[in-house]
């Protein structure tokens, strides 16, 4: 090993924060303070791992798993905690939503992604970070055309959501 595991480590937290950041912001539905506290956790983990990984991956799908687990064992360990109805959903974004001038949409983007099922979430996530297929399909663990069909249906489902939001 070239680097030293300080320096592997420096790298990819450079090369890899804000994909992790902008992954666990779509699954804290925007909640800054939340994002922030799940992609330290995710570099903590990354760093404890480090001598743990062995290259059947790139670094960068090796971290998209860990924030992905990361990121779904707080959204579980989350509903347990606080379990609402989705009425309260519902009266907590309308809250937000009319704090907050119109113009800013990326809040209603993020509302609308913490309404899909958790996998959908990621790989929008994933599409909003620019990934192909193929990384998305080795993340996920299906094939890459499924993966298009995927998105196609999770585009509609947001398109719909956020119609829905708007209409209210």
């Amino acid at each position: 090993m070239r680097k030293s595991k300080n320096e592997a480590f420096e790298t990819m937290y450079r090369q890899h924060h804000s994909m992790v950041l902008q992954m666990c912001l779509g699954f804290v539905e925007g909640d800054k303070d939340t994002a922030n506290d799940l992609s330290q956790e995710i570099f903590i983990s990354v760093w404890n791992n480090l001598d743990k990984f062995r290259g059947a991956s790139s670094y960068k799908t090796w971290i998209y798993r860990i924030t992905v687990n990361t990121c779904l064992q707080y959204v579980k360990k989350d509903r347990k905690e606080t379990p609402l109805s989705k009425s309260e959903i519902e009266n907590q974004t309308t809250d937000k939503d009319e704090e907050k001038p119109k113009f800013d949409d990326i809040p209603k983007l993020y509302s609308a992604i913490g309404q899909l099922k958790k996998i959908d979430r990621l790989i929008i996530m994933m599409v909003l970070e620019n990934q192909d297929y193929i990384s998305i399909s080795e993340v996920i663990g299906i094939k890459p055309i499924n993966v298009r069909v995927k998105i196609h249906r999770i585009k509609k489902r947001l398109e719909k959501i956020l119609k829905n939001n708007t209409d209210e």
